[in-house]
């Protein structure tokens, strides 16, 4: 594998000195560029596009051939993973992802076989190397996954929602068919991850995208619990040097000294947390992403440079930063917004590193 010419992003999360804070944006492959959308109308749908490696590959790799990004991150889907577990993902115009056959009874979930990440989803697989190769040590490739309580609202809901109703009633009147669910979704998350390890992914994160949904006790018992599990087994050095891992619960501030505590290196933080007040909780132990309001990007380039001066001011001096969106950049942002905004990280925060 070629030599990482731009390590800051891992170093950042592993508290090491860096020159600059680093920077990368949620679905920086995504709608909001041109050269996205032309691509993904060339594969004809969404999953066709994840299925395909080279075109998973080439999105993956426009938004740094316009930005001076720290960070590339795998350009996949958070759901196909039950998709491999046999549920018949799909995609409604206006609705989002849908399954065709929802896990939302005991016996359902007692059906469900763990995939094995080099068959099921070997396609996965095929875009990390060829990723990784293309990259050729430009930046760091980042692996990732949905957390098990995320994937298995999708799951028993059959889809998005707004409520969560079946998966809270799952929950509470039946929690040992949940458990059951997360538990082997716990264990297929973490042959994911290592698979992507093994396949060149340097970094990883977990994205709890439901788990704010849950009260204080039950994000503990269905969320925290599981993404702990997998934190456990994974592999945490390959290429000679440390591999990441950043858990990211949206709605989550709640959470952080737990989420600290499982042994992952960094938390992602959503725009509803203050930075500052996040390093002094747990600073000492973690480094922390985030956590700009994406639809920041709308305004005016000067309000973006200077929302990005104080979340800055607000980490303060030291490694242990890298700033990204508080969630995925919006559809509708212009491309030269983003843009000016990676390069204000860049330029203003030199001042945090001497």
């Amino acid at each position: 594998m070629a030599e990482l010419k731009n390590d800051r992003y891992l170093r950042a999360l592993l508290k090491q000195p860096v020159d600059m804070t680093p920077v990368w944006m949620m679905r920086q492959a995504g709608r909001y560029l041109p050269e996205y959308k032309a691509t993904r109308a060339q594969a004809g749908d969404f999953m066709s596009l994840c299925k395909n490696h080279e075109l998973a590959c080439e999105v993956t790799l426009q938004p740094l051939r316009r930005y001076e990004l720290d960070a590339a991150i795998l350009f996949s889907d958070i759901l196909t993973v039950p998709d491999a577990m046999g549920l018949g993902l799909y995609f409604e115009a206006g609705e989002g992802p849908r399954f065709e056959r929802p896990t939302d009874t005991i016996d359902a979930i007692k059906k469900l076989a763990v995939p094995d990440p080099e068959d099921e989803l070997g396609y996965v697989m095929k875009a990390v190397s060829t990723i990784r190769r293309e990259l050729n040590g430009q930046v760091p490739l980042i692996g990732f996954s949905g957390s098990p309580w995320t994937l298995a609202t999708y799951m028993v809901e059959g889809g998005s929602s707004k409520t969560f109703e079946k998966i809270k009633k799952m929950a509470y009147a039946e929690p040992a068919a949940l458990h059951m669910l997360l538990d082997k979704l716990a264990d297929s998350v973490t042959l994911y991850l290592n698979a992507q390890v093994a396949n060149g992914a340097q970094s990883l994160m977990i994205f709890d995208s439901w788990g704010g949904a849950l009260s204080h006790t039950a994000y503990r018992e269905f969320s925290l619990r599981y993404m702990q599990k997998i934190v456990d087994g994974l592999t945490r050095f390959a290429d000679g040097r440390q591999v990441p891992v950043t858990l990211f619960t949206k709605g989550g501030g709640l959470w952080l000294e737990a989420m600290a505590e499982t042994g992952c290196d960094a938390l992602g933080l959503d725009w509803t947390v203050d930075i500052a007040d996040a390093r002094r909780r747990v600073g000492h132990k973690v480094a922390l992403q985030g956590n700009m309001d994406p639809s920041m990007l709308y305004a005016p380039i000067p309000r973006i440079e200077e929302e990005v001066s104080q979340i800055l001011a607000g980490y303060g001096e030291g490694s242990g930063h890298v700033f990204n969106l508080g969630h995925g950049i919006h559809q509708h942002v212009d491309p030269e917004h983003a843009g000016a905004f990676i390069k204000a990280v860049h330029a203003q925060s030199k001042q945090y590193h001497k």
